[in-house]
């Protein structure tokens, strides 16, 4: 269960039990049910639609180059804006990838386990990673969890924020039935929590993470979020948070159930992935 799912369970008006009670009972933080982001401006949005279209066409531009290439378009800020605008996507601005999910010291690393494996089935290797989806007036994180073999996307969920509950919400949800023998991440907080490792651990999954700032130890993924991208989030204006929630539901029907791959011979990820086994939408 989300973030957002859980604090709307939440009754204030419930006088059997108190807002810290049911936050307590549904393992919500009091202070995520009290949570409400601050708004960016209109302009700061602007700036970081544009951040997101050229990282993605450029993954290895950092803060200065990317200041470089806004004041080219015509936008005249300075290197510190651009900075604290990645920082709030999430972009690092040495590595050549997204890192949402900002390291926990005190969480355990885990060895990356997919160098020189031969990946030749599904369920042998899941994959997870979060990304930033663009809303018309703010934005969201989506997280994915994709099977390494057919591409196919096992699970995702929405959030507004990047606590860890809906990387969990999605790892629950992508375990029923079904579970890989290597999962791999990167070595966020959300992928390094003990809620989440654990979870793994009592299914007897193995754990990979990649190392650090090597963007190509998770590279389906990566090429998912340009899919992602491209297909469908840059060619629609969300209107809100409802709205790419639905947006994004139909799009994961769409990419699993009807578009080829060309690296799986043209077809599509659910003729690869345990004979036509349909998503299931948790939107």
């Amino acid at each position: 269960m989300s973030l957002e799912q859980k604090r709307a369970l939440i009754n204030p008006l419930n006088f059997a039990l108190s807002v810290n009670q049911q936050c307590e009972l549904l393992g919500l933080a009091r202070s995520s049910y009290y949570y409400e982001p601050q708004p960016e401006s209109e302009y700061n949005l602007e700036l970081m639609q544009l951040i997101d279209e050229q990282y993605i066409r450029r993954p290895f531009y950092g803060s200065r180059r990317m200041r470089d290439w806004l004041r080219g378009q015509g936008h005249q800020i300075c290197r510190d804006r651009i900075r604290r605008l990645m920082r709030l996507m999430g972009i690092e601005a040495i590595y050549p990838k997204p890192q949402l999910s900002i390291k926990g010291k005190e969480h355990r690393i885990y060895p990356y386990l997919l160098r020189d494996l031969k990946i030749d089935h599904a369920d042998q290797v899941w994959a997870a990673d979060i990304t930033y989806i663009r809303l018309r007036r703010g934005f969201a994180y989506l997280v994915a969890i994709m099977d390494w073999y057919s591409r196919y996307v096992v699970s995702w969920e929405l959030s507004l924020t990047l606590e860890t509950d809906f990387c969990v919400s999605a790892l629950y949800h992508a375990l029923t039935g079904r579970a890989p023998k290597i999962f791999n991440t990167d070595q966020g907080s959300q992928f390094t929590s003990e809620v989440f490792t654990d979870r793994l651990k009592e299914v007897g999954i193995q754990i990979s993470m990649d190392g650090r700032g090597r963007t190509f130890d998770n590279i389906m993924i990566e090429r998912l979020w340009r899919s992602v991208k491209y297909e469908e989030v840059y060619l629609k204006d969300y209107e809100d948070f409802i709205d790419a929630r639905k947006g994004l539901s139909a799009y994961f029907l769409f990419y699993n159930n009807e578009r080829p791959h060309q690296a799986l011979g043209s077809r599509p990820p659910v003729e690869v992935y345990a004979g036509k086994r349909s998503i299931v939408s948790i939107a």
